[in-house]
């Protein structure tokens, strides 16, 4: 037999992939419940009449519960497809797009040694972690089966992304008082677990400021202590995802003061998450981006160009956000929002309730378990449904994140004021109405 008639695998022999069974043993991934949480609606509107007002508290949805891109963005994006032209672009997004990041929304500085190779261009953020997952897992450990580190309550995607592509997902130790945030000993305590647990490593930890479920916001000096801390115990890849980090009554996150707060050497294992999403209300526009090092970057390009390719719509609208001053694009989002974070956080404290909440992004968590002791209700899915059909207003149930948090509700505030007044006005009522029945 000659070589072209026998079977011949793409690669080196010494590079094929072990045979491992680990795939049969995962567990079954369960799809995110939190679009058809708002469905829930429907049966309050079905009981009082299709005309009810009901109240969507459960998610923020550019174009929906807030403003979406403004039409003159828009078409400033489409004279820019108009310009580019349909054809194919590189895995990691178009150059101008890279120069635009670099040099219009960060103004990234140019001692630090990043410019545009650190800029990766994704579908949305999703995607943008995803790559972000298989990039810790293939440089970091070189191995699946290690683990990505996240809060103790984290956001619903966290617990399953990295499951999907290998990575096994650890929650850190944290308590309701410091809002399950991470610390230094609680990094510490994980990077321990994790090597008398198979002799397993920390592939990555996810930094999230302002924070999806909590709200709670970090500090930039305690974001660069806790990435200093995973670095220094081991963990190869620190990601910090700021995708709420415009809507904001302060400032938002200065790249530079953290990238320069690291070695070159570390900068290397840093990843930062932004995009349109939610600073820009572009839910469907699907646009996101990583600055990462530039090997990091490079990989993630090579494997996107058998995969998931950027395409150019999203990052026109962001290129033309950045032309007009991205703070001034964003300020329908952004004004209308923090006008609600200041009634939510008036009303919750008159009436008494104990939650958490930032300066930061449109989430409260919202501690609801007197209500449901006292109503025998032992899962807040029980409650969220409840509180949807009965009194029209959807929130997100605790436990969807974790068990830990089973007892709280997150309540979005990415409404206008007086959608906010109205929805925090029928949520109350509803608890309190729970405890009457």
């Amino acid at each position: 037999m000659t070589a072209h008639d026998r079977p011949r695998f793409v690669v080196p022999d010494k590079h094929l992939i072990p045979v491992n069974a680990y795939p049969s043993s995962l567990y079954e991934i369960p799809p995110s419940r939190m679009f058809l949480i708002k469905k829930s609606l429907v049966k309050y509107r079905d009981k009082v009449g299709p005309d009810a007002v009901t109240f969507d508290a459960s998610q923020g949805d550019g174009g929906a519960s807030l403003p979406g891109v403004p039409l003159a963005l828009l078409d400033r994006a489409h004279e820019l497809v108009r310009e580019h032209g349909t054809g194919y672009d590189t895995p990691y997004g178009c150059d101008a797009f890279r120069t635009s990041v670099v040099e219009q929304y960060w103004q990234l500085d140019s001692s630090l040694g990043w410019g545009p190779a650190n800029v990766l261009a994704a579908v949305g953020g999703r995607d943008a972690l995803l790559k972000a997952y298989d990039a810790m897992i293939t440089l970091g450990t070189g191995r699946v089966g290690d683990a990505v580190l996240v809060s103790r309550v984290p956001w619903i995607s966290y617990n399953w992304g990295p499951y999907a592509v290998g990575a096994n997902v650890l929650l850190a130790p944290g308590d309701e008082e410091s809002a399950w945030q991470f610390t230094p000993e609680s990094i510490t305590a994980s990077v321990d677990f994790c090597k008398v647990n198979g002799g397993r490593q920390i592939a990555g930890i996810i930094i999230t400021s302002p924070d999806n479920p909590t709200g709670r916001t970090l500090s930039t000096e305690q974001q660069i202590m806790l990435g200093k801390t995973a670095l220094e115990q081991g963990v190869a890849f620190v990601l910090y995802d700021w995708i709420y980090h415009y809507i904001t009554e302060g400032d938002p996150m200065d790249v530079n003061a953290v990238l320069s707060a690291f070695s070159p050497e570390e900068r290397e294992r840093i990843m930062i998450l932004d995009g349109l999403t939610k600073s820009l209300g572009a839910s469907n526009v699907r646009g996101a981006h990583l600055l990462a090092g530039a090997h990091v970057v490079k990989y993630i390009s090579s494997r996107a160009s058998h995969g998931v390719l950027p395409h150019f719509h999203a990052q026109a609208v962001a290129m033309a956000a950045y032309e007009q001053g991205f703070r001034q694009a964003a300020e329908p989002i952004i004004g209308p929002t923090n006008a609600s974070r200041r009634i939510v956080r008036s009303f919750l404290t008159e009436c008494g309730y104990h939650f958490i909440m930032g300066d930061g992004g449109y989430y409260a968590f919202i501690h609801v378990e007197p209500w449901m002791q006292a109503a025998n209700v032992t899962d807040s899915f029980e409650l969220g449904e409840y509180l949807a059909a009965e009194h029209g207003v959807a929130v997100v149930p605790g436990r969807a994140f974790s068990e830990e948090g089973n007892g709280w509700i997150r309540f979005s505030y990415a409404t206008p004021p007086d959608v906010t007044e109205g929805a925090l006005t029928r949520f109350h009522a509803g608890l309190a109405a729970l405890i009457a029945r």
